[in-house]
């Protein structure tokens, strides 16, 4: 009934865009980062604005990736080198880390104002997963994993979290090495094959697809499945309810 092959028992899921929908507050919040840093450079350099875009460059180079990574990818790809500064940066440093933190600070302000909503499907999946007995974890680069579980009153569904700060402290690559889904398989303690990965990222599917899990699942919410098939997505839905009518 969970549209699963048979020998998983346990499931992994992403946070932002499979159970919250929050992935495209993250999108807003890179996006109004991105912009006002672009436009300050372009004025002090006499250069041309070329805004972020919140679907092409969010998908490309930050999104699924830890908040540091995702600074530093899309600044590769417009060629800008900054220095990568350190974690305690203030928001106003020109730096990687100061650019994040920036980021970071938006996005928090904007779910202290909005709220966290989750995805209904999701939540009835992730119910009936309980109730068929399969283990389950969340996977996520957030730093800020457990206060959207908490401000969505969903944190209760999950028996394990691997989020940014378990993976700062235990030195985990981002996504998409399968660092972080491995650890979350660990602590259900089951093998990847007996797991199945639920993932909307591209570099997210690459994890689950690196890790040699069960099933990876992509979620589809922007209009990118084919390319979720191509990163590794063994099947693809556009909201985790589809599985339950397998």
């Amino acid at each position: 009934m969970l549209g699963l092959p048979d020998g998983v028992s346990a499931c992994l899921f992403d946070l932002d865009g499979v159970i919250t929908q929050t992935a495209k507050v993250h999108a807003a919040a890179w996006k109004e980062m991105f912009d006002d840093y672009l436009r300050e450079r372009a004025e002090r350099a006499g250069g041309e604005f070329v805004a972020f875009d919140a679907v092409g460059d969010y998908e490309e180079y930050v999104d699924g990736k830890p908040r540091y990574e995702g600074v530093r990818s899309f600044l590769d790809s417009r060629g800008i080198d900054l220095p990568e500064g350190k974690e305690s940066d203030p928001p106003d440093v020109e730096t990687v880390d100061g650019l994040g933190n920036r980021k970071n600070e938006i996005v928090l302000g904007m779910i202290r104002d909005d709220g966290v909503q989750a995805y209904e499907g999701s939540v009835r999946y992730v119910h009936a997963a309980r109730e068929a007995g399969l283990r389950r974890a969340v996977v996520s680069s957030s730093t800020n994993c457990r206060d959207v579980l908490i401000a969505a009153g969903i944190e209760d569904l999950f028996e394990q979290r691997i989020d940014g700060v378990v993976a700062e402290r235990d030195h985990l690559n981002g996504k998409p090495a399968p660092d972080t889904f491995l650890a979350g398989a660990r602590a259900l303690g089951v093998e990847p094959s007996q797991a199945a990965v639920f993932e909307d990222a591209l570099a997210g599917v690459a994890a689950g697809r690196a890790g040699g899990f069960g099933c990876v699942i992509g979620v589809d919410r922007v209009g990118q499945a084919d390319a979720l098939r191509e990163h590794g997505a063994d099947i693809v839905v556009s909201d985790l309810a589809d599985l339950l009518r397998s």
